[in-house]
Formats: structure tokens, sequence, C-alpha cells
């Protein structure tokens, strides 16, 4: 029995590729801008607690269903990201200092996804599978 081809989301198609480099890369500056303000409250109403829930949902589900090595990372940058939001915003007596470490480290990991996604984009597909060969 033939076996269905997986989705190539990103490895496939370049404009998914800019359209993660751009996403991030503009999340990154936000990070950004919140740290260099000083700026470190974090929401904790129930539509962004939900909204983040259904994120790391959606990225763990992306990542069960790709096949190119390049997207699992980019999407793994992606779910830990939105995973550590969830966190904070669950955690309504989360001190200063975590805050502004988190902040921090989301930046980071916005910049990274950026990049990451950035070279998916703009690099062959070839050797990039997951998958293993049918014997």
């Amino acid at each position: 029995m033939g076996r269905a081809k997986a989705a190539h989301l990103m490895c496939g198609t370049p404009v998914w590729g800019v359209a993660g480099a751009v996403a991030c890369s503009y999340l990154a500056y936000l990070s950004y801008s919140h740290v260099h303000r000083g700026e470190f409250d974090w929401p904790h109403d129930g539509v962004f607690i939900a909204t983040c829930a259904v994120w790391v949902l959606l990225m763990a589900g992306l990542i069960s269903e790709t096949r190119c090595w390049r997207e699992r990372i980019f999407f793994a940058l992606v779910l830990a990201n939105f995973s550590l939001g969830f966190g904070l915003a669950i955690w309504e007596a989360a001190p200063l200092e975590a805050v502004r470490g988190v902040r921090i480290i989301s930046l980071g990991l916005w910049s990274l996804a950026a990049l990451v996604s950035a070279v998916v984009t703009f690099s062959s597909g070839e050797g990039t599978s997951v998958e293993k060969k049918a014997d």
C-alpha cells in the first residue's frame, strides 16, 4: 500500500518560510521593545490563556505532521515560546524577575525562529526528510 506524502509547509513552499521569518522577526521586535522599556507585566485574562493554549496545541500538531527537520526545529522554537507565554499567563503571582527572564528568553527564541525560518526558505530541501525509507 502506498504511504501518503507528509506535509512540507515551509520546506516545500518559500512563501510560508518568508511569512514565518517576518512574523517571528516582528514578535522578536515586540519582545525587545518590552525588555528595552522595562515592561514586564503579562496578561492573565482567559482569552489570552486560551489563545496561548490553542497555539501550543497547533504547534505540537504541526511538529507531528511535518517530515522536514528544519520545519520541526522552527515549530519546536515557536512551541517553546508559546509554552512559556502560556505558563506566565496562568502564573499570576510570577515575580518580576521571572517575567523579565522569560521576556529575554522569548526575545532569543523569536529571533532564532526567524533565523531558522529564513534558512528553511533559502536552502535546498535535499536530505531534510525524517521519514524512513521503505525496505
